[in-house]
């Protein structure tokens, strides 16, 4: 591609649904005009190799106007929103599957499709008793966090973790998403989870959409679904994270 700075990506051609997924959600976080994301220029499998190619960003780390800057874009990002939560198709939380059925309940969405779903897979990698028996517990109780609030379904980052974003040209840009309508606090707790973001951040966003009651609750929740992720694709390390989470949201 002559003259224009090209990011590839390759796999196995069994990795090809990943890609697509990839450049799926891209294209629906540049659609809404609201977050700066790579150009998809090429998706597909030659011969036995599956690859996605897009547009480079000479990255930096963000200073505190661009951290503002993506608060407020992310905040309008969100403001896209559906009739129901999910996705028309299901895609990849890293190279987990992540099932997105349209669903018009969030609690009920939440609970089956991200945390069960998840803890199916863990039980599947060998993480049982404790573990299971709490997570299910915090599924059946998941009403009690969410007394008068109604998440709207948000067009979502969906793995908005700080090696997820930078700054290129003095503005910020995004990538690598898993796209959902869900509920925005979600994308708030993942981006606090692996740190990435400064108060500059959080200030823009809350002034541009302030927060609903009790989202301070809902943190370990949502982070939670990306703990246990971890611990399906990376094994026992994250155990402890996410037994602490558990316990927390459930009592000791």
């Amino acid at each position: 591609m002559p003259g224009r700075a090209v990011f590839r990506k390759t796999g196995p051609a069994s990795d090809a649904p990943l890609f697509d997924a990839e450049a799926d959600g891209l294209a629906a976080l540049a659609a809404t005009g609201t977050v700066r994301v790579p150009e998809v220029y090429a998706v597909g499998v030659r011969g036995d190799e599956a690859f996605i190619e897009m547009e480079r960003f000479a990255l930096r780390a963000p200073d505190a106007d661009c951290q503002r800057r993506f608060g407020a874009a992310l905040a309008a990002l969100h403001r896209s929103t559906a009739s129901e939560h999910g996705w028309p198709r299901d895609n990849f939380i890293g190279r987990s599957s992540q099932p997105n059925p349209p669903t018009g309940d969030w609690v009920a969405f939440f609970g089956e499709h991200r945390l069960g779903h998840q803890l199916e897979l863990a039980g599947r990698n060998g993480y049982g008793g404790e573990l299971q028996t709490r997570g299910r517990r915090l599924i059946d109780e998941l009403d009690g966090l969410f007394n008068g609030y109604v998440p709207a379904p948000s067009l979502l980052h969906g793995d908005l973790w700080g090696g997820n974003w930078g700054m290129a040209g003095g503005g910020p840009v995004t990538y690598d998403p898993a796209v959902y309508y869900g509920d925005r606090e979600t994308d708030l707790a993942m981006s606090r989870l692996f740190g990435g973001f400064g108060p500059p951040f959080y200030e823009a966003y809350d002034a541009a959409w302030p927060p609903a009651p009790g989202r301070d609750r809902r943190v370990a929740l949502y982070q939670l679904y990306h703990v246990l992720n971890h611990l399906n694709l990376f094994g026992a390390g994250y155990l402890g994270s996410a037994m602490d989470l558990l316990r927390g949201l459930t009592g000791r």
